[in-house]
């Protein structure tokens, strides 16, 4: 099982530029399986760089207005990190989706281990969950693999500990808010 994260708006598509985000939505994904484990609420940035209009519908355009002017004193002295927060909250995860990222922000993921996949303004997240658990089934995405990878090596112990100890749970195919079945093969 990975978690990964999606900038979202609705808790339904990925249409959030990862700096801007007010809203991260983690899931845990195995194959077949995902579930919503964290919704994390984040203060409103403005987007002032270059890939700042990047997260808009078709056709819509930020025109720099007010908002964009600096504040008294803000060049004073550098601008609070409002990605911190995020990064922080994403640093378990193995991956973000989002509909755009930095480059800044890109190199900080990855320094955490945290792959940023950047898609589509309006991606539906499932169809990206069903990705990630047929990946996990099947491979053929190499942020996957390596996110397993890593996962197994810190994990050996644990199931070393918990094999065969555990009495076996039911699995219940009740559909509930913020739980999904996922494909795991094209058969």
């Amino acid at each position: 099982m990975i978690k990964v994260a999606f900038a979202s708006r609705d808790d339904v598509h990925v249409d959030m530029h990862f700096g801007a985000t007010e809203r991260l939505v983690v899931y845990d994904v195995s194959p077949g399986y995902a579930e919503l484990v964290h919704i994390g609420q984040f203060q409103y940035a403005v987007m002032k760089g270059e890939n700042k209009d990047k997260a808009l519908e078709a056709g819509q355009i930020i025109v720099p207005g007010e908002e964009m002017a600096p504040q008294p004193g803000e060049l004073d002295h550098p601008p609070e990190d409002k990605v911190l927060a995020k990064l922080d909250f994403v640093k378990d995860c193995a991956a973000v989706y989002a509909a755009s990222i930095g480059n800044s922000s890109i190199k900080r993921l990855m320094a955490l281990g945290v792959q940023p996949v950047i898609v589509d303004a309006g991606h539906d997240i499932v169809d990206l969950l069903n990705e990630v658990s047929f990946a996990l089934a099947q491979g053929g995405l190499s942020w996957v693999d390596r996110a397993r990878a890593r996962q197994r090596d810190a994990d050996r112990f644990d199931r070393m500990a918990e094999e065969g100890w555990n009495e076996e749970e039911e699995v219940t195919t009740t559909a509930t808010a913020g739980r999904h079945r996922l494909i795991t093969s094209i058969d």
